[in-house]
């Protein structure tokens, strides 16, 4: 069977997008919807990267969880998260690297969807957190 370019082009222009909504699982925010967030009420945020990233400059508010690529990172954001409402706004954001080499977001996704929080959701780093927060003049302390 031939198929017209056209026909082509739109399969080849689809392909990526499907494989960018099957990698990803759980919602996201976008940075520049985040940071409007704060003219009203900011949700809880976590950031669950390095230590290191944490203390040069971070989201103002967010709590420090740890990478929760360890099991030491994923006991830390259990234990902060534990006592809050399963309806409780969450966001957590890493930023050490490419949205696609990340190993803390997914952990950390997975666990508070199994606590059964419900509207927990990853703030969406393309590049890392200088680049895609800082870089654009959103809050950080």
């Amino acid at each position: 069977m031939r198929y017209s370019k056209t026909v082509k082009r739109f399969v080849l222009a689809l392909v990526p997008m499907l494989l960018l909504a099957a990698a990803v699982e759980f919602p996201l925010v976008q940075p520049k919807d985040l940071a409007a967030q704060f003219h009203t009420k900011p949700p809880a945020i976590y950031h669950v990267g390095f230590n290191v990233l944490y203390r040069s400059k971070h989201i103002p508010g967010s709590i420090y969880a740890g990478p929760t690529a360890k099991p030491e990172g994923l006991a830390a954001l259990r234990a902060a998260v534990e006592k809050l409402p399963r309806s409780q706004e969450i966001v957590v954001y890493c930023g050490c690297c490419p949205w696609d080499h990340c190993p803390n977001i997914k952990p950390a996704m997975e666990m508070l969807k199994q606590m059964g929080f419900t509207k927990a959701r990853a703030l969406y780093i393309p590049v890392n957190f200088k680049a895609d927060w800082i870089d654009h003049g959103y809050p950080a302390e």
